[in-house]
């Protein structure tokens, strides 16, 4: 099927000229205070300059720069001029480079962004360049490869490879006589582990009860691993939903007759967790929490080695977990040098040096050569991530959904808020469940 055409972009207005300038005039600056790049200057002898930039912390920044210099020595007259910041910083700052159509060369992008990119003409599609091998993929799980996919047309590649897990402490599992989370265990079996850790009667560092888990009733990626453990999906297309008032009203009535319970956190501490340290299990008010595999070693930092990952529960044996990108990566509509762009992202996922560089730093690298390689260095908990990833594989998970439509964010930003009402009583399950769909839907007729 053929890729379809990026379109042409209106000439951008004064704002959106400014507002590019200042993007770019702040890539450059991030860039020479970071000494990102090989080179000061931004000629070479065949006057290719390319900008690349992605979040992360300073551990991911020093890796991939280290990727770059040798790229630039593998590739004599490329320049990479490179910058990173935080995620949030990130976010907004290359939505308002790609709204005035200077966003760069080469950019890292969130699952949640390849559909509003691809569709509004801000990103390259990369047919051209997998079909004539200046992308490689061929050492990547196909159907993973359509997370980076737009109405057919691949527009971003996935730089690692993540899943949803249960991060639970094992010691207070023993100790409420809870055997340890199979692939196969179920909803209900998380309900009874719930109740018996709750049952034990423990007090958290401040006094009050200890939980089972936390609320994860306001997280839309719980709510799609239940939906898909029942066969069904998040997105029916870019522009309709594929669950019903009907689904979301049992799930919030589920985690809020738990929660009425005691057998998970109070609503008071889900609201306020904005990070794993002011999250419920953090505080010690819980026994595990849900969690992508990326951030998990840093629950073992904060709470032990008794803390492991496990599988999200499945509904009669089927898993809702899937492969997820923790990141793509893709290139900007409008670069001069589309080909040398091209030529860095495969040398990002596939130059086996690179992998060694890299490691696990944006999760399971796409590439399974590389990724096997790497993963012989593991040990702790980054070994058991990639295990589990193995074991979920083997067990068997649904293709991953195409990414979704671009109103994704914001509907993901009313899941929460409306389940927050039904937390503190300002809305039954069904009235909050009725008012997301409706909210759902206009965002995605938009």
């Amino acid at each position: 099927m053929p890729e379809p055409r990026s379109g042409r972009r209106r000439p951008p207005g004064r704002r959106a000229v400014l507002a590019a300038a200042t993007a770019g005039l702040a890539t450059v600056l991030v860039s020479t205070l970071t000494g990102c790049s090989a080179a000061d200057s931004g000629s070479t002898s065949q006057g290719v300059t390319l900008t690349f930039s992605w979040w992360g912390n300073d551990n991911r920044a020093e890796r991939t720069n280290e990727a770059v210099r040798l790229f630039e020595k593998e590739h004599p007259g490329v320049t990479v001029r490179t910058s990173n910041s935080d995620f949030g910083s990130y976010l907004q700052k290359l939505a308002t480079q790609a709204a005035g159509g200077g966003m760069p060369d080469v950019a890292q992008l969130d699952y949640r962004q390849i559909s509003r990119y691809a569709g509004s003409g801000a990103l390259m599609p990369l047919g051209e360049a997998i079909g004539n091998k200046t992308i490689r993929t061929d050492e990547m799980d196909q159907q993973f490869l359509r997370t980076g996919s737009y109405e057919g047309g691949q527009y971003a590649l996935p730089m690692g490879r993540g899943i949803t897990g249960y991060a639970y402490d094992s010691a207070l599992y023993d100790k409420a006589g809870v055997p340890a989370p199979q692939p196969s265990w179920t909803w209900q079996d998380w309900e009874n582990a719930n109740k018996k850790i709750a049952a034990l009667g423990l007090k958290s560092p401040d006094g009050r009860p200890v939980t089972g888990a936390n609320d994860g009733g306001g997280n839309q990626d719980v709510f799609e691993t239940w939906l898909r453990s029942r066969g069904g999906q998040l997105y029916a297309s870019q522009t309709r939903l594929g669950f019903t008032e009907d689904d979301l009203a049992e799930f919030w009535a589920f985690c809020d007759r738990l929660r009425k319970e005691g057998a998970i956190a109070a609503a008071e501490d889900t609201t306020q967790a904005n990070s794993t340290e002011n999250s419920p299990i953090g505080r010690g008010l819980a026994a595990a929490d849900f969690t992508w595999d990326a951030p998990f070693p840093g629950y073992t930092k904060l709470l032990g080695e008794s803390t492991h990952f496990a599988p999200v529960p499945s509904t009669d044996g089927r898993a809702g977990s899937y492969f997820k990108p923790s990141m793509l990566v893709g290139i900007s509509a409008n670069t001069k040098h589309p080909k040398e762009a091209a030529q860095l992202i495969d040398f990002l996922l596939n130059d086996r040096r690179v992998g060694d560089i890299l490691g696990f730093t944006r999760s399971t690298p796409p590439n399974r050569v590389i990724a096997a390689n790497v993963a012989k260095t593991l040990k702790g908990p980054e070994l058991e991530i990639y295990q589990y990833a193995q074991m979920m594989e083997k067990y068997g998970l649904d293709a991953p959904p195409t990414a979704p439509p671009p109103g994704d964010l914001p509907i993901n930003t009313a899941f929460k808020r409306n389940y927050q009402r039904v937390m503190f009583g300002l809305a039954t399950p069904r009235q909050a469940a009725r008012e997301l769909i409706e909210e759902a839907n206009r965002e995605l007729r938009a």
